[in-house]
C-alpha cells in the first residue's frame, strides 16, 4: 500500500503503464483506496487520505 496525495492521477499513470485496475473503494470518510495489478501480476495499493 502506498499513500499518495492524488489517486486520479496516479491510477491513470499506472493504466498508460499497463496496469489494470482491480477496485476501488472508501475506508470510512478517511480514505480513498484502489487496488491495481501491474504488468508482472504484483498487486498495488494506493491510499489518499481525505481532508
Amino acid at each position: 500500500m502506498f499513500a499518495v496525495e492524488n489517486i486520479d492521477a496516479m491510477v491513470e499513470h499506472m493504466l498508460v503503464h499497463n496496469a489494470n485496475l482491480i477496485g476501488e473503494m472508501r475506508y470510512g470518510d478517511a480514505y480513498r483506496l484502489a487496488y491495481l495489478r501491474g504488468p508482472e501480476g504484483i498487486i498495488v495499493g494506493l491510499a489518499e487520505e481525505l481532508k
